[in-house]
């Protein structure tokens, strides 16, 4: 009998395993979907039933956001030549608040999906004599325009988290890593327990 419950036991925990990194994600991504989808869902403005309440269509706002930004690919590519963008840019620029908030998210965006990817270069930090070491991601190979010569910056993602901190080491104290920065990226986010 001891030898079933053993095995039972064994079984519910490798089933956790399974079930509990699968459901999460499924429930993440799905209340993320129904969040974005309400929240940009228009179809209660345009289209009443008959006794005219207001008529709830599923999946509409993602549609309507996929569309708007592909709206404003195709329209940034076709017709706003790179002065006008840049002038676009700077006028709004003017606005502090607004220029702090868009160029830190423009940034941001640039550095995972732009020409430009800033996250592509894993390192290894020594943050201390004791051999302590994190993993991040160089960002900027030379601080001189700021009065740090011979320092890096590096973005060191938080563990289950996509926010993180940025270190300005010198550039001795790290180390490339011979891995993509993709899986750089998941073995820090997972707290190094994803697999290498």
């Amino acid at each position: 009998m001891n030898k079933i419950l053993k095995a039972l036991v064994n079984y519910f925990v490798k089933g956790l395993l399974v079930v509990i990194p699968i459901g999460l994600t499924i429930y993440f991504v799905v209340w993320a979907v129904k969040a974005l989808d309400a929240s940009l869902n228009l179809s209660d403005l345009l289209w009443t039933d008959k006794s005219g309440e207001p008529h709830y269509i599923p999946g509409l706002g993602l549609l309507s956001v996929i569309v708007l930004i592909m709206l404003a690919g195709l329209f940034v590519t076709s017709f706003i030549t790179q002065p006008i963008y840049n002038w676009m840019e700077r006028w709004l620029k003017r606005f502090p608040v607004f220029s702090f908030i868009y160029g830190s998210i423009k940034d941001f965006t640039e550095a995972f999906v732009g020409d430009e990817k800033k996250f592509d270069k894993p390192v290894l930090i020594e943050m201390n004599d004791t051999g302590v070491k994190k993993i991040g991601f160089l960002t900027q190979k030379d601080l001189k325009k700021i009065g740090l010569p011979g320092e890096v910056a590096v973005y060191v993602p938080f563990s289950y988290s996509f926010a993180g901190q940025l270190y300005v080491v010198p550039a001795d104290k790290i180390t490339p890593l011979k891995m993509k920065a993709s899986e750089a990226m998941k073995f820090a986010v997972s707290g190094g327990v994803s697999h290498l």
